[in-house]
């Protein structure tokens, strides 16, 4: 299974619909809250070069945001990233 990890904050929408998706899926994913650690939005921002959460990434690689994930997923890509190690 691949690593994914989400950034998020607590009274973001799109946040909660990300990790519903990947929990729909079944999928297990590492949560960095960036209200909670200022610091982690910093290292968010050099990853991805976007400022909004989420951010998303499988692997390492980013993903982009909500909208991306669900683009990916209709695209019946996420499926496939999502069991490549």
């Amino acid at each position: 299974m691949s690593k994914v990890t989400i950034y998020s904050s607590a009274h973001c929408p799109y946040c909660t619909m990300a990790k519903q998706l990947l929990d729909r899926k079944g999928v297990s994913y590492d949560e960095i809250r960036v209200d909670q650690h200022p610091e982690k939005r910093q290292e968010m921002m050099q990853k991805s070069q976007q400022r909004t959460v989420p951010q998303i990434f499988i692997n390492g690689k980013s993903m982009g945001g909500y909208t991306d994930l669900i683009d990916i997923d209709r695209s019946g890509q996420l499926d496939v990233l999502l069991t490549n190690n």
